[in-house]
Formats: structure tokens, C-alpha cells, sequence
């Protein structure tokens, strides 16, 4: 948490143009990370749930999840690539 702190001071003191420009990628890579977290747990309950309501549809439960899951995933590398790419772009 310190550690956060210090680079976001860090950004600040840098100049109006640089500070914002990596508070905004960290807060992208930031949010990027919870979407995904808070995606697939409801992915993972609503696969507990329907597994539970029908045990013979496992396979096709899974075989979805997984899917979805990764296409979550995808989004989030995504976002934190383009938050990356944004920090890389303000020179000091």
C-alpha cells in the first residue's frame, strides 16, 4: 500500500501532463483487474449453481465456464497491455 502511495505521489509532483497520465494507467490496470475478479466469481457461482441444479449437464457447464472465463481474462490482459503501452508513452 506504501508502495502505491509513493507512486502516486511521485506522478503528482512529476507535472500536471506526466502525473495524470500514470495515475490514469494505474487506475486502468487497477479497475482491468477487480472487472475480471468480480467476472469470473460470478461465473464460478452460477456454474456451482447450475451444476447443482442439474448434475447430468456437468460436461457442458465446464466446457462454457471455461470459455467464458478465458474470454474474461482476454479483456483484462487487454485493458492492462493498453494501461501499460499508456505508462510507456510519458517521458520524464
Amino acid at each position: 500500500m506504501l508502495v502505491i502511495l509513493a507512486v502516486l505521489q511521485a506522478a503528482a509532483a512529476a507535472g500536471a501532463d506526466r502525473g495524470y497520465g500514470l495515475i490514469g494507467a494505474g487506475l486502468a490496470a487497477g479497475l482491468a483487474v477487480v472487472g475480471a475478479g468480480i467476472g469470473i466469481g460470478q461465473i464460478g457461482a452460477q456454474a456451482t449453481a447450475g451444476i447443482a441444479r442439474q448434475p447430468d449437464a456437468t460436461a457442458r457447464i465446464q466446457t462454457a465456464m471455461i470459455i467464458a472465463a478465458a474470454l474474461v481474462e482476454g479483456v483484462a490482459l487487454f485493458v492492462a497491455v493498453i494501461a501499460f503501452l499508456i505508462q510507456g508513452k510519458i517521458n520524464f
